[in-house]
């Protein structure tokens, strides 16, 4: 665990920041680097299980980046390119999100509600359930899938690796669950709906269905070893009353401990105390800051703003930033960064971040 104060900021990071360096994401007001979460526009039509009884209701968010969405009609919130993908899915109870396998990494934060995921292409390996605030990273070419197993509509954040994080692997039960009800799965990742009057065209063929050979050259993970890929909530912080704290969860540390291998991105969970303030300061990539429970302000050269639960911004690279609490509880968050290291931080004390008007 790191400390962020003033205090330690100077102390403690190592210091770096390349004036030269190009801004890999374009300078934009405020407003266009933040989507709220009472903002969010879902997808019910984004995968070739969309039709499949008790997997008919889910939700899904394609949040920064294009995602992997396999329906014309998912809205992309911001098509900026961070090295990584942060999409989202919102289920009912009881909801299930099929057996499929992914090329890059595929990592879950627990918003809300309680989930069960399972491993093997039925569902039949391993199983572990995370709670609220907890994280989850299962490797690639893994076949996984996960449940609703709460009470109350359930909300996570994913984290997909790489600008272009390829195309989902189905498992062939999928195949036939979704042809019978009028999907088909093209060999160019677009779902066609027989129902709706489309047509297979003459120049794309449908995706094969996922053969025996496939699925054996999958791997299988026991549940000793799925419970190795969590990391949960309750392990991340201590008594917040006096400090702030980023915990690694993801990345180059020895403290990231069972995640620590190769994804592509970092992540961290941050801690900011009643009315506390840290910064300004900057850091030499792009990171995007997920408000998990609590309130997180941001403070910019044009502006400022206060994120409420589930809302999300995007800070572009070398940009002064102040984080500040501005609520009466401790807030909590997740940070994600391009790269498989969270940058440094380069303090900066000269930032002129002047408040707008709200």
């Amino acid at each position: 665990m790191s400390c962020l104060c003033p205090a330690c900021i100077r102390s403690t990071f190592c210091l770096y920041w390349n004036p030269s360096s190009e801004l890999l994401v374009p300078p934009k007001s405020l407003a266009e680097r933040i989507v709220r979460y009472s903002e969010l526009r879902p997808c019910t039509t984004a995968f070739i299980d969309t039709r499949t009884p008790g997997s008919d209701q889910k939700e899904n968010f394609t949040i920064i980046g294009s995602g992997v969405s396999e329906s014309p009609d998912q809205h992309v919130h911001i098509d900026i390119p961070h090295g990584f993908n942060l999409g989202a899915a919102r289920q009912p109870p009881g909801c299930v999100n099929s057996q499929h396998s992914h090329d890059t990494a595929e990592v879950f934060i627990v918003h809300s509600g309680k989930w069960a995921f399972r491993t093997g292409h039925m569902a039949q390996d391993a199983e572990v359930v995370l709670g609220v605030g907890d994280t989850i990273s299962i490797p690639t070419q893994v076949f996984r899938g996960f449940q609703n197993i709460g009470d109350d509509t359930g909300f996570m954040f994913a984290i997909l690796g790489e600008d272009d994080p390829g195309r989902v692997t189905w498992a062939p039960s999928v195949f036939e669950a979704a042809e019978a009800h009028g999907l088909v799965l093209l060999e160019n990742g677009q779902l066609v709906d027989r129902t709706k009057g489309g047509i297979v065209p003459d120049d794309v063929k449908p995706m094969p269905t996922t053969s025996a050979q496939q699925v054996a050259s999958m791997r299988r993970l026991d549940q000793p070893t799925l419970a190795k890929c969590v990391v949960r909530f309750a392990q991340l912080h201590g008594a917040p009353e006096r400090q702030v704290i980023e915990c690694p969860i993801i990345g180059d540390n020895p403290m990231c401990g069972p995640l620590a291998w190769p994804h592509g991105f970092s992540l961290r969970s941050l801690c900011l105390p009643s009315k506390m303030s840290v910064g300004p300061f900057r850091r030499c990539e792009e990171q995007i800051m997920i408000v998990h429970r609590g309130e997180l302000g941001i403070a910019m050269h044009d502006g400022e703003c206060t994120l409420a639960e589930g809302d999300i911004a995007t800070i572009p690279i070398d940009h002064p930033l102040r984080i500040f609490n501005p609520g009466h509880q401790p807030a909590y968050g997740f940070l994600i960064f391009r790269g498989d290291q969270a940058p440094p931080l380069e303090s900066h004390p000269h930032a002129k971040l002047t408040p707008v008007a709200q």
